[in-house]
């Protein structure tokens, strides 16, 4: 938008005298109509989000997706030249506006239908795929499913389907699909398996009662459900009408973390890991170095944690226990000092003592800047706990924590650390995603420094 604007000021100047390029640039601007731009850019953002085209639109047709962003593009030019006018803003004239708009338009569908071309080559390949479970074994969820297949490019993965009739499991081998579980097992199934989406393809009329159930449950674990079709009454998740090919699909979302925040918070994780780790490589150079001279065994310490949706990742930390850690645990399980499944003990015999002064000063968690990086985690997030924590959960909402990244922080970092009971981590976990936004994240990360440099609740 903004290399559009500088475009469609370059022929008002022309008309009305010309200006070399130097002059151009070296043209200063008025702190008022810089504080009008920046109202402007405001406006911008407002109408593509009110549009949704920050959201994810992977199911839209390209026909769709240019239409909406001519929409947008236009209705941003008209807004532009009402404010011009109010404003009394003389450089933009009808001219401006008409160059300002075919470069706006011509660059942002150029933009996102580039982007959508990149994005469906990676699906492709296998990469930014999303995992869907259909509930269902009628024609249209067979044909959804087909649909899918069909079209790798829009990155959807067919994790199998959810009935009630068994009997059917030799017909779906034969169509190349599997049955992987009845209605009554159904919880247990998505529990386990990773599902990032699923498709309510059941006739409501006489499935309605378990429909609602299924729905209310995955809105609890948070995640995405989508329903073909019908209407299941459900009144507090986020609902957004799409159209796939024939079929009208109505998605249900929990929590916050979506479409442009989603986008801009992996930017910006990316952008700031990025950048820390190349900072920080004295730090790391000289804690490896260390850790080598100070005790055998590896410099990095890795485990499997479970990620986004329950995606298994290996954690990287710089290595603060004996060797031989884990096959000692068992003989210090007793000495746990945290309520619920997980484990923590605050002087732990297992420790280095160059370990210890790891963990109070948090530089054993740096490592997983490269988990950032690689997209398996975020800056800030529910902390990733091992699969043994994870198989101790005993309810449903706890499970809502996996339907975001992981982070390295989260609000019981800042909240007291490893010192609070483990219903209320849940808890905290729960107000992060409900209430998410970038403002958070950055009061997130500026809380924890001060619980950092006084190692409270560290352990």
């Amino acid at each position: 938008m903004v290399f559009s604007f500088v475009v469609a000021t370059l022929p008002v100047l022309y008309e009305n005298g010309g200006v070399s390029l130097s002059e151009f640039f070296s043209m200063r601007v008025r702190l008022r109509n810089f504080l009008i731009f920046l109202g402007f850019l405001l406006v911008w953002h407002i109408i593509l989000a009110s549009l949704s085209l920050y959201q994810s639109r992977r199911l839209l047709s390209r026909r769709a997706e240019i239409l909406d962003t001519i929409e947008a593009t236009t209705l941003g030019t008209i807004c532009l030249a009402l404010g011009a006018v109010l404003c009394h803003v003389r450089m933009i004239d009808a001219l401006f506006v008409a160059v300002f708009w075919g470069t706006v338009t011509t660059a942002t569908i150029s933009d996102r239908l580039l982007i959508r071309f990149a994005l469906g080559k990676a699906r492709k390949r296998g990469r930014n795929l999303r995992h869907v479970l259909i509930v269902g074994t009628n024609p249209r969820a067979i044909n959804v499913a087909n649909k899918f297949e069909s079209r790798p490019e829009l990155g959807y993965r067919v994790v199998g389907f959810v009935d009630e009739e068994w009997d059917r499991i030799g017909k779906f081998r034969k169509i190349g699909y599997t049955l992987v579980s009845d209605l009554q097992h159904f919880r247990e199934f998505v529990r386990e398996a990773v599902v990032d989406e699923v498709i309510i393809a059941l006739p409501i009329h006489s499935y309605y009662a378990q429909a609602s159930r299924i729905a209310a449950f995955c809105e609890e674990q948070g995640i995405v459900v989508r329903i073909l079709p019908g209407i299941l009454g459900l009144k507090t998740a986020r609902s957004n009408a799409e159209e796939f090919e024939s079929d009208s699909l109505l998605t249900l979302y929990t929590g916050r973390l979506q479409g442009w925040g989603a986008a801009a918070k992996r930017a910006l994780d990316f952008t700031i890991s990025a950048c820390l780790l190349v900072v920080l490589i004295p730090v790391f150079v000289m804690t490896a170095a260390l850790i080598k001279l100070t005790s055998p065994g590896p410099i990095f310490f890795t485990q499997e944690r479970l990620g986004l949706n329950k995606r298994r990742f290996r954690i990287f930390k710089f290595r603060t226990m004996v060797p031989d850690a884990e096959q000692r645990l068992a003989q210090v399980e007793p000495l746990n000092e945290v309520s619920g499944p997980v484990f923590k003990i605050r002087n732990d015999p297992r420790l280095t003592p160059l370990g210890k002064l790891l963990r109070k000063t948090s530089i054993d968690e740096l490592p997983q800047l490269l988990n950032v990086m690689k997209g398996e985690m975020s800056l800030v997030g529910p902390r990733p706990l091992p699969v043994r924590d994870y198989e101790g959960f005993d309810q449903d909402w706890q499970r809502r924590r996996f339907s975001v990244r992981p982070g390295i922080t989260c609000l019981w970092q800042m909240s007291g650390r490893n010192s609070i009971p483990f219903n209320q981590w849940m808890k905290l976990d729960m107000e992060y995603i409900d209430h998410w936004s970038l403002w958070l994240d950055f009061k997130i990360l500026m809380g924890t420094i001060p619980a950092v440099v006084r190692g409270s609740g560290a352990a």
